[in-house]
Formats: C-alpha cells, sequence, structure tokens
C-alpha cells in the first residue's frame, strides 16, 4: 500500500465522526462503501448518505482513496493510524500547550493514577528520549 511521507504533504485535520470511519478502514482496506454503511448506519445511528458524504470528503482530502472495481468503489486509507495519531498530537500539542510537552505530561500524570507498569515505562521511554548533552 502506497503510504504518504509527512514530507510530501501535511496530514488533515480528521473529524470525531472521521476518526470511526477511518478505524474501520485501518482494520480492514479496502472496504466497499456498503459495508462501511452496514457497520456505521446501526452502530453509529447514521444515516447512509452520511458515510458517503464522510467518504467523498476524506477522499477530497486525500486521506482515503477509491478504486474502482466493477460497478463499486473500494475504499482504502492512504495515510497511516500512527500518521494520523503524530499529526493530531502535535496539533493538539501546539494549541493547548504552545508547543511544550513538560507542562503536558505533568498535566497528565497528576490527574490521572498511573501503575507502577505504566512509571517504568514512562521513566524507560523518558530516559531512550532525553538529550544527555544538555543534562
Amino acid at each position: 500500500m502506497n503510504r504518504i511521507t509527512e514530507k510530501h504533504m501535511k496530514p488533515p485535520v480528521l473529524s470525531p465522526q472521521e476518526w470511526k470511519l477511518m478505524e474501520l478502514l485501518w482494520a480492514k482496506s479496502p472496504q466497499p462503501a456498503y459495508d462501511l454503511i452496514e457497520t456505521l448506519s446501526p452502530r453509529e445511528k447514521w444515516h447512509p448518505n452520511t458515510v458517503r458524504t464522510m467518504l467523498a470528503r476524506l477522499t477530497r482530502k486525500a486521506v482515503i482513496k477509491a478504486d474502482r472495481y466493477k460497478n463499486l468503489y473500494l475504499y482504502s486509507v492512504v495515510w497511516t493510524r500512527e500518521q494520523l495519531v503524530a499529526a493530531e498530537s502535535r496539533s493538539f500539542l501546539e494549541r493547548v500547550f504552545g508547543g511544550a510537552i513538560r507542562p503536558a505530561l505533568i498535566h497528565f500524570a497528576t490527574r490521572q493514577r498511573l501503575s507502577p507498569r505504566d512509571v517504568r515505562e514512562m521513566k524507560k521511554l523518558l530516559d531512550e528520549n532525553t538529550d544527555h548533552r544538555h543534562l
């Protein structure tokens, strides 16, 4: 599958509804609109036209692509989940914390209980990603 590198194009911002649709495509891709509608319409109480509109919007945003196969279109992802999560995380960090990671980590660490395992993993990640030249 052809993935876009972040050097070539800035990842688009997705709405919460678009994330729900993307989760289905990341789990299984390609899929026809019919399968996506069959899953999302009862679960989210969305009209089939709502799903079709989102598919068209995501295609225009170049987040997904539509390939014609016989008499239908098969939709598949262009951006990986990891690429969009990274872009969304950067955007959130910029908007809410002015791009500073330290206040973000403090905010989340003081508002939720961390298990000993979480603390060990975070310490390991922090140690691995510390610029030791500035200590």
